[in-house]
């Protein structure tokens, strides 16, 4: 069983960064990250879970919403079996819990129902 486990997340500044990590373990973990598209997604109280950014198998394509596609980066190192989010310029709309998900496929997805093992959430706030 693969487990996803999110870190980096915590209170922060209008303006500052933070960067989320992502670490895939458990049996064969090695394997099916390197094997997967990577997401981050985020939701706020009260609001359904959006995409925030994509990543393939290889690094070599990404994706990003456009509400945060000039502040975020998305980036990966297969051998760590680790996802990451850099976020930069931190506004108060950015506050939620990202979670971080994987997907078999060789596509990047957006939609929260491609993706097939999720992390618990790591809390993002972001103080005006």
């Amino acid at each position: 069983q693969v487990q996803l486990v999110e870190s980096g997340g915590g209170l922060v500044q209008a303006g500052g960064s933070l960067r989320l990590s992502c670490a895939a373990s458990g049996r064969s973990s090695g394997t099916y990250f390197s094997t997967s598209a990577m997401g981050w997604f985020r939701q706020a109280p009260g609001k359904e879970r959006e995409f925030v950014a994509g990543i393939s198998r290889g690094g070599d394509r990404t994706r990003l919403a456009d509400t945060i596609r000039d502040r975020f980066t998305i980036s990966r190192d297969n051998a760590k079996n680790t996802v990451y989010l850099q976020m930069n310029n931190l506004k108060p709309e950015d506050t939620a819990v990202y979670y971080c998900a994987a997907d078999r496929s060789s596509a990047v997805f957006t939609t929260a129902s491609s993706y097939d093992i999720w992390g618990q959430g790591t809390q993002v706030t972001v103080s005006s």
